[in-house]
């Protein structure tokens, strides 16, 4: 190879450098909105509850789906904040095992549980996966809980959770603003449930958030 030859190829290689290393840093300092579907797996941790012979992870909270808007700010081509949005969440509670029979109603449980994470992106043209870690705040805005479901013996619940939560997924390209995005989140929630003040169980919602949708750059 001459060196003509070597000085064309150099400046051809910087130039695809160039344009793939734009494709990966194109979400710099700017934002992206999503819209996704998302199934809700609660993961139905509980204390054994012994005055209703109630055995432990007996407490079941509904799956669902539901809608999801979120937000997400690039500070840097790889590491972009995500804040994580719905509308409150009614989910139907039921014990599977108790002194009262199987399957007793114990009503339903609304919340609203916002997360912010961190992602950190291993950047391609086309399909940018990444892993994240943050915070998820619950706020339960209704509690309809009661012994036998409604009309029953109310039962206290905590009004908030703050744990953790992590993520997975994958941002598909699929043209300059648009892109398909596919999410897999673990947060932890849970709250104390008790009756005329006695504490009775702690349950570990700590659901598994699996969504998928549409991302726009704005």
């Amino acid at each position: 190879m001459n060196v003509k030859s070597a000085n064309t190829l150099l400046v051809a290689a910087a130039a695809t450098l160039g344009i793939a290393t734009q494709a990966q840093a194109f979400e710099l300092n700017q934002i992206t909105t999503r819209v996704r579907a998302l199934y809700i797996e609660p993961a139905d941790k509980s204390d054994a509850i012994s005055a209703l012979a109630v055995p432990k992870n007996s407490i079941d909270v509904a799956s669902k789906w539901a809608p999801d808007l979120d937000f997400e700010y690039a500070v840097t081509p790889n590491v972009g904040i995500e804040l994580l949005l719905t509308i409150p969440q009614k989910h139907a509670v039921v014990a599977r095992q108790t002194t009262l029979g199987p399957n007793v109603s114990l009503g339903s449980v609304t919340h609203l549980p916002p997360t912010l994470t961190a992602k950190y992106y291993f950047l391609t043209d086309t399909f940018r996966p990444y892993v994240g870690a943050g915070l998820n705040f619950t706020w339960f805005t209704k509690n309809d809980l009661a012994l036998g479901g409604a009309g029953g013996t109310h039962l206290g619940a905590e009004s908030t959770s703050v744990g953790g939560a992590l993520q997975a997924g994958m941002d598909v390209t699929l043209s300059e603003q648009w892109s398909l995005s596919l999410d897999a989140k673990k947060a932890w929630i849970s709250t104390d449930v008790s009756l005329n003040g006695t504490k009775l169980t702690t349950v570990g919602v700590n659901p598994w958030i699996v969504g998928v949708g549409l991302g726009y750059r704005l």
